[in-house]
């Protein structure tokens, strides 16, 4: 027969643990800040100049283990142009009732258009309050930002934009190149 456990043991634990003082949380009056790389709710950034980095390529979507987002992508025209690129996200929603958080996606977006916040506060009286629309997901327009559709800045091509080179008023200059040796290269 094999030895049961003694039921006082369970009732000394019990007993022990009264007189402990609680450990409590004041969570909604004092918020304690998130670790360093915390992931929270994803954020679709702009360019600097105001037009959206998110080219419609629905990798972001491929990468979702939990099949959380939607894409569909659209042709960007000359008249009505929201990114750089020949594509835009039309449709953008992120289902948080079915997101791990596991970060696959902002690893799959080749423009950096989809980062993750340290925002954990995504709650709501409805489900349907948790599927986020583009809207919700995009950063703010900042005051030097010109709201999207709009043209891209004179003279640039999307190649500027995704290196860099575009500011909120344009083009930025040209930076020099050198031809200097890169250090590894002079141990040799």
């Amino acid at each position: 027969m094999p030895d049961l456990p003694d039921p006082t043991a369970g009732f000394a634990l019990t007993f022990s643990s009264m007189f402990r003082r609680p450990v409590t949380e004041e969570y909604p009056e004092q918020k304690e800040p998130t670790a360093a790389r915390y992931h929270g709710r994803h954020q679709l950034n702009r360019y600097d100049d105001g037009l959206e980095k998110c080219i419609g390529c629905e990798l972001c979507a491929w990468a979702c283990p939990a099949d959380a987002i939607l894409v569909e992508g659209a042709d960007n025209t000359e008249e009505e142009r929201f990114s750089p690129g020949e594509r835009y996200g039309r449709v953008y929603q992120i289902n948080y009732l079915r997101c791990i958080g596991c970060g696959l996606c902002i690893e799959a977006c080749p423009t950096r258009a989809l980062t993750m916040t340290d925002d954990y506060e995504m709650t709501g009286p409805t489900r349907a309050g948790l599927i986020y629309e583009k809207d919700q997901l995009l950063a703010p327009l900042d005051d030097e930002m010109t709201a999207p559709p709009h043209p891209m800045a004179p003279g640039s091509r999307p190649e500027n934009y995704y290196r860099g080179d575009i500011g909120p008023d344009g083009m930025r200059p040209e930076k020099p190149r050198t031809d200097a040796t890169r250090p590894d290269e002079d141990a040799e």
